[in-house]
């Protein structure tokens, strides 16, 4: 049986024309395909901050970490060498003025102790015999004036008597000047002896003046001594609690050494370390709260160091009012300063990424949530986590705080739920 022969001709002509037209349309939509701009990226909405500008009043603040330490810290140091005998207290007990800490020895103070009371007992000894001497020497010297005066008043007789017996001739002349030499001879010996009273008299007081002194002199080193030998019981000298004391039975400490720390524990203050950067308008009087984990504390700013370190300015608040539980000495703390308020400005929360008083690029929330677009935007005065916005935004306009610097060659992004 014969079967008929089909047209090989034409099924190859169907055959290039099918492939002619699929080249064609892969063409056309290559070139289609080419003339679409780019797919926009996206980002989760979960993943990123957006928040809404708002006008109303803003509260500028800095924030800085910090410290809390004793306002009122005493010192305790060794007044004099010795070694620890004893320890009494341990840190963290409480103790009052007269609260004895620890007990210190050296026999060389109680040696210069015992020498300064014999010196001084010498001292006040020639005292003693200064002024009997001295009284003695006023005493012997009056008698001897007293017997002068006698023997005065004796020739002043004899020589007035001889003058009378003389003027009657009864007396050669030659005996009645005699009689009147011996008058003026014997006044002459008392008055000298007068002036030694005198001049005994005057010596007296500056010479019991000095050796006095000495005795003084010498009461003071004693005394010295003495609370140089009472120093080695070292007491705290003030109410408060021990926070430091870290010496060994046994071991040898110098003058000048620190022994212990007492601190006053309910007064207590914050230190904080500002950066540099946010430091420029902070001012005494300014109004703080303190972070202490267990609590908020209010306070105020009452010293602001005029140096920087390590990048920071150090501020010391004054805390008011009672402390939270847990507050003690040497408690990390965030502390958060008030600057002042700006009423009625536009602001918005901070970006991450944005610099105060300049230009930023921020993406701003269009299509109901749906994209966000990149504008420019003047910001104004920053605050720790708020920034005034100054142009470039409207209140009630959404942006996107979180940084996107990954996408800043992009102008729009998609955001998915």
């Amino acid at each position: 049986m014969d079967v008929p022969r089909t047209d090989t001709r034409a099924r190859r002509n169907r055959r290039f024309a099918m492939i002619g037209g699929g080249i064609g349309v892969l063409g056309v939509l290559a070139f289609g395909a080419s003339r679409l701009e780019p797919a926009a990226p996206s980002v989760q909405r979960e993943q990123v901050i957006i928040d809404s500008v708002r006008r109303g009043e803003m509260v500028r603040a800095v924030r800085g970490p910090g410290t809390l330490v004793p306002e009122r810290v005493r010192w305790i140091s060794a007044t004099t060498g010795g070694r620890v005998e004893r320890i009494l207290v341990q840190p963290g007990d409480p103790v009052q003025p007269g609260t004895v800490l620890l007990e210190l020895s050296n026999p060389d103070v109680q040696l210069e102790g015992l020498d300064a009371e014999r010196q001084m007992a010498q001292a006040q000894a020639e005292l003693a015999n200064l002024e009997t001497s001295l009284q003695t020497q006023r005493l012997a010297l009056q008698g001897t004036l007293a017997t002068l005066r006698s023997e005065e008043r004796e020739a002043r007789r004899r020589a007035e008597a001889d003058r009378e017996m003389m003027e009657r001739g009864l007396i050669a002349r030659l005996e009645a000047e005699r009689s009147a030499d011996r008058a003026r001879e014997m006044a002459q010996r008392v008055a000298s002896e007068e002036e030694q009273v005198r001049v005994l008299d005057r010596s007296v007081a500056s010479r019991l003046a000095v050796q006095r002194a000495q005795v003084e002199r010498l009461r003071s080193i004693t005394a010295f001594h003495g609370q140089r030998a009472g120093s080695m019981r070292v007491v705290a000298g003030a109410a408060g609690i021990v926070q430091d004391l870290q010496l060994q039975v046994g071991q040898w400490v110098t003058p000048g050494t620190t022994l212990a720390r007492v601190v006053e524990p309910g007064r207590l203050k914050a230190v904080l370390r500002i950066p540099e950067t946010q430091a420029r308008d902070l001012a005494v009087g300014q109004a703080a709260s303190i972070d202490t984990r267990s609590g908020i504390a209010a306070g105020r700013v009452v010293r602001i160091d005029p140096s920087v370190q390590a990048g920071a300015v150090t501020v010391d608040v004054a805390l008011d009012g009672t402390l939270p539980r847990g507050a003690r000495p040497d408690l990390t703390v965030d502390g958060t300063i008030e600057l002042d308020r700006l009423p009625s400005v536009l602001h918005m929360g901070r970006p991450a990424y944005a610099q105060s008083e300049g230009n930023a690029s921020l993406w701003k929330v269009v299509e109901g949530g749906a994209a966000a677009v990149r504008v420019p935007v003047r910001l104004g005065r920053a605050s720790v986590n708020t920034v005034e916005v100054v142009s470039g935004l409207a209140a009630g306009d959404q942006v996107i705080l979180t940084d996107l610097s990954r996408w800043e060659n992009v102008d729009r992004l998609r955001i998915k739920d």
